[in-house]
C-alpha cells in the first residue's frame, strides 16, 4: 500500500511540475525549486535514471524538507526526445558504463554542481545527490572521486561499476562524504547484491553508509525510502 501511495504521489507531482520551466543556464538543463529562506539551505540534486528526464524525480522534493533548494538535472546524452542517459551502455547491460562517457558526464556534473553551489548561495558541505538507476551510478562516480564538492550522496537502487570498484582506496579527503544506500529486494533490474556489495565495499575504504533494505521493493522507490531519505537529509542538517 505504502509503495502504491508514493506511485500515486510522484505520478501527481509530476504532472503539476510538467510545466516548471526547464533551466538552462548552467552547464546541464535542469528544473528548479528554491525560494527566498533558501540562502545558505542544502542544495539537493536529483539524478534521473536510464531512459527517463530531468521531471522523473522532480516530485520527491515535496517528500523533502521543504525549506531546502531542488534541482532536477537533465543527463547529457541523448537516447531519444525526452529520453535521456548518462553514458552509453558497455557490453549487454545498461548499467554498465563506457569510460568515455563516465569522465565527461562525470567532468560536466562537477562543473553543474560547482557552478550551482554559487548561484543558490550555499557551500559543498551542504550539496547532496541523489540519484536513482543510472543516476545512482553517477552519483558515487562523482561523489566518490571527488568528494570535495559535496556533503553527500544518496544512491537509490544502483551500483558501483567495476572500473571506479578497482580504484577506491582508503582517503581522508572522503571521511567527511554522507552515504545513503537504498535498495529494494525484488530488484530485477540491479540485483539487491548490487546494495549490499556497494554497501560492504565502502565499510572496506573506512566510510560508514546508511544502508536501508527495502523488502518486496523491485526497481523504484517506494514511500518508506522517501520517509528514510527526509530523515537522513534533516539529522544531516539539524
Amino acid at each position: 500500500m505504502l509503495k502504491f501511495l508514493a506511485l500515486l504521489t510522484l505520478l501527481a507531482s509530476a504532472a503539476v511540475h510538467a510545466q516548471t520551466p526547464l533551466q538552462t543556464d548552467l552547464p546541464l538543463k535542469y528544473l528548479e525549486q528554491s525560494n527566498p529562506d533558501s540562502r545558505d539551505q542544502p542544495l539537493v540534486i536529483f539524478l534521473h535514471g536510464y531512459g527517463s528526464n530531468e521531471q522523473d524525480l522532480f516530485g520527491m522534493k515535496d517528500e523533502l524538507p521543504k525549506q531546502y533548494t531542488y534541482l532536477s538535472v537533465r543527463a547529457p546524452v541523448v537516447l531519444e526526445e525526452g529520453s535521456y542517459q548518462w553514458f552509453r551502455k558497455k557490453g549487454e547491460g545498461a548499467y554498465n558504463g563506457e569510460t568515455d562517457d563516465l569522465k565527461s558526464s562525470g567532468q560536466v556534473l562537477i562543473d553543474f554542481i560547482a557552478k550551482a553551489t554559487r548561484k543558490y548561495h550555499t557551500e559543498p558541505g551542504k550539496v547532496f545527490l541523489v540519484g536513482f538507476s543510472q543516476g545512482a551510478i553517477m552519483s558515487y562516480e562523482v561523489g566518490l572521486r571527488h568528494p570535495e564538492v559535496l556533503g553527500g550522496i544518496a544512491a537509490l537502487s544502483g551500483r558501483i561499476l567495476p572500473v571506479l570498484k578497482s580504484e577506491l582506496k582508503p582517503d581522508e579527503k572522503r571521511q567527511s562524504l554522507a552515504i545513503f544506500i537504498g535498495h529494494g529486494t525484488a530488484d530485477k533490474r540491479l540485483p539487491y547484491s548490487d546494495g549490499t556489495e556497494a554497501n560492504s565495499l565502502l565499510q572496506s575504504v573506512s566510510l560508514e553508509p546508511e544502508f536501508h533494505a527495502y523488502q518486496g521493493v523491485g526497481h523504484n522507490i517506494s514511500a518508506e525510502e522517501l520517509q528514510d531519505l527526509n530523515a537522513w537529509l534533516q539529522r544531516l542538517n539539524p
